[in-house]
C-alpha cells in the first residue's frame, strides 16, 4: 500500500514539474525570446541584489502585478530598448508557480559543483 502511495506521489510530482516548465516556456520565456529579453541576465540581477530566492520571488511577483519602472530591478536604459510589460492576466497562484519554475530554471547553484576529494 505504501508503495502505491509513493508511486502516485512521485508520478504527480513529476507531472507537476513538467507542467510548470511547459507553462514557463509558453507563458513567459516565449515572449522573452520573441523580444530578445535577456532572462538569464535579469535573474542574475535579482540574485546579486537580493540573494534570497524568497525575496527574489516576492520582488518578481510585485513587478508582475504592477509592472512599473519603479517596481523593476532593471535600469532606466533597459526600458529604452525593451517596452514595459503589461499587467499579467494570470492569477497569483499561477504567477507563483511560474516564478518558482523561473527561479528553478535559472538557478545558478545547480550549475556549480565542487570537485570530489581524491
Amino acid at each position: 500500500m505504501v508503495k502505491y502511495i509513493l508511486f502516485i506521489l512521485i508520478t504527480a510530482t513529476s507531472l507537476f514539474a513538467q507542467d510548470s516548465s511547459v507553462s514557463l516556456q509558453r507563458d513567459c520565456l516565449a515572449c522573452h525570446q520573441l523580444h530578445s529579453i535577456p532572462s538569464q541576465m535579469i535573474y542574475r540581477r535579482y540574485l546579486m541584489k537580493y540573494s534570497s530566492k524568497k525575496i527574489i520571488k516576492e520582488k518578481i511577483l510585485d513587478y508582475l502585478k504592477n509592472p512599473f519602472q519603479e517596481n523593476s530591478i532593471m535600469p532606466a536604459q533597459f526600458f529604452l530598448k525593451f517596452k514595459m510589460k503589461e499587467s499579467s492576466p494570470l492569477s497569483s497562484k499561477e504567477m507563483n508557480m511560474l516564478i518558482d519554475a523561473y527561479i528553478e530554471y535559472y538557478d545558478v547553484s545547480k550549475k556549480l559543483f565542487t570537485p570530489k576529494k581524491s
